[in-house]
């Protein structure tokens, strides 16, 4: 168990070092996370971008150990950071100094993009000071109002990752707002459906309970107390949002008042460190321990 995210790159180190492709690296923040990073081992990183500039970072930074290659033109090292990974030579893509509308492109382009056929999906994970371990969710940031197929597939996504990350059974919560099947609301009928799935096997071994309110599946007392006999009340370690605005308020929420440290990736291709520019390091450098743990081999 992943109590934090001090255990998760105590974990990443004792991975062989997985090739990160970094996208138009340029960026001062991003090539300090990622020589962080390769400092720790865990990563190879190969810089694809304006190799003058990136040097020059470099020289400022005391960043040298790293693979240059020199793509002035940010359309071809978008491309070029990409093929990366597609061919195998790296196994993590991250998104350096570039426009996230074009970086996506670049992940789903039909030539030379990471398409592999499944739903693209966002894992966040969450560090909360009030409870005891890791929590991981999805989908917080891509898929705006999942059917019961696309939860499926984004359900699968995450569990083949926690699998890369040590999971066996994890404790998933099909969140809703209560735990009634009611055809009026399509969200507690998909998470019936969902855990059915499960007893079948058309989803990987977990533990899910579903439809279930969010103060039943973090509250063992609140089960009890609706005389919800629940096996995984206060041991969550998935939650399945029903929806991008339910799984972007709780996790909002999250870090605003609780005090949450996250990281997060994209699911669905080879893991992809997406990433914002205000991203502190810290949140950096925990999303690429992330996808390199997530990077079967």
């Amino acid at each position: 168990m992943l109590k934090n995210f001090t255990d998760l790159l105590e974990r990443v180190k004792s991975i062989e070092p997985r090739t990160v492709s970094v996208a138009v690296a340029q960026d001062e923040a991003v090539m300090s996370a990622v020589r962080d990073a390769a400092k720790i081992g865990f990563i190879k990183p190969v810089l694809v971008g304006d190799g003058a500039k990136i040097c020059e970072i470099g020289e400022k930074i005391s960043f040298t150990d790293y693979e240059l290659v020199d793509c002035p033109d940010e359309a071809e090292a978008m491309k070029t950071a990409v093929e990366l990974v597609r061919n195998k030579t790296a196994d993590v893509l991250m998104k350096g100094i570039v426009n996230t509308a074009v970086y996506m492109r670049g992940v789903l382009n039909k030539e030379y993009g990471l398409r592999t056929g499944n739903l693209l999906s966002l894992l966040a994970v969450y560090e909360l000071p009030q409870y005891h371990k890791l929590i991981y969710c999805s989908d917080s940031g891509i898929n705006v109002a999942p059917d019961l197929e696309q939860k499926k597939v984004i359900m699968r996504s995450a569990l083949n990752a926690m699998k890369n990350l040590g999971f066996e059974n994890p404790n998933v919560a099909i969140l809703t707002a209560n735990e009634m099947v009611d055809p009026k609301v399509i969200s507690t009928v998909d998470a019936a459906a969902l855990v059915e799935m499960v007893k079948n096997g058309e989803l990987p071994a977990c533990t899910a309970e579903g439809p279930i309110a969010f103060d039943v599946a973090f509250d063992k007392h609140a089960a009890e107390h609706k005389g919800i006999d629940s096996k995984i009340a206060g041991e969550v370690d998935l939650l399945i949002f029903p929806n991008i605005e339910a799984g972007n308020i709780v996790g909002k929420s999250w870090l605003q008042f609780n005090g949450a440290k996250w990281a997060g990736i994209v699911l669905g291709a080879a893991p992809v460190i997406l990433g914002s520019r205000s991203d502190t390091p810290e949140i950096k450098i925990n999303s690429i321990a992330l996808a390199c743990l997530a990077a079967a081999k």
